[in-house]
């Protein structure tokens, strides 16, 4: 299955909109415009909050918390490494593998089969991603570790 992330320039939050490769919307997602670290929310095609994503404020390395009807399944830390990107996700048997200008990742389990990939969008407004993946149950976890990396990636670019 493809997802294809657009975010929204002209916006005070963050704002997603996520849709399938037929161009129908299938989540979104929408930031808090005060508060302290970064946090989503993202909603099915329906209105209806299906996950949220925190960051944890006093981390020396961004750390992102994936929550799912109200229960933490998983973070998100961006691990030091000096020319590899990298994220690793906690709780979940899957690793994050990047490539050295930030913009492709590929997303492994425990047995190395690729569960996502992640290709960012060259020459757009705002950032745009597609998702690859294959396994259509890990879609909503796939999508909320995507927009933790985004918002790693987005926090390691303005802290430069």
């Amino acid at each position: 299955m493809k997802l294809y992330m657009k975010q929204k320039v002209f916006s005070w939050t963050d704002k997603f909109n996520i849709a399938d490769e037929y161009g129908n919307t299938s989540y979104y997602a929408e930031g808090e415009f005060f508060s302290w670290g970064k946090k989503l929310h993202i909603y099915d095609n329906v209105g209806r909050e299906v996950a949220f994503i925190r960051q944890k404020v006093m981390s020396w390395l961004p750390r992102y918390y994936v929550e799912i009807n109200g229960a933490t399944v998983a973070s998100v830390v961006k691990e030091f490494t000096f020319f590899k990107p990298s994220y690793r996700v906690e709780g979940l048997p899957w690793r994050m593998e990047g490539d050295f200008w930030a913009h492709d990742y590929v997303m492994y389990d425990d047995s190395s089969q690729e569960v996502m990939r992640m290709r960012k969008a060259w020459f757009t407004w705002g950032d745009s991603y597609e998702l690859e993946i294959p396994d259509t149950d890990n879609v909503l976890l796939c999508l909320c570790v995507a927009l933790a990396v985004d918002c790693a990636v987005a926090q390691s670019q303005n802290s430069n």
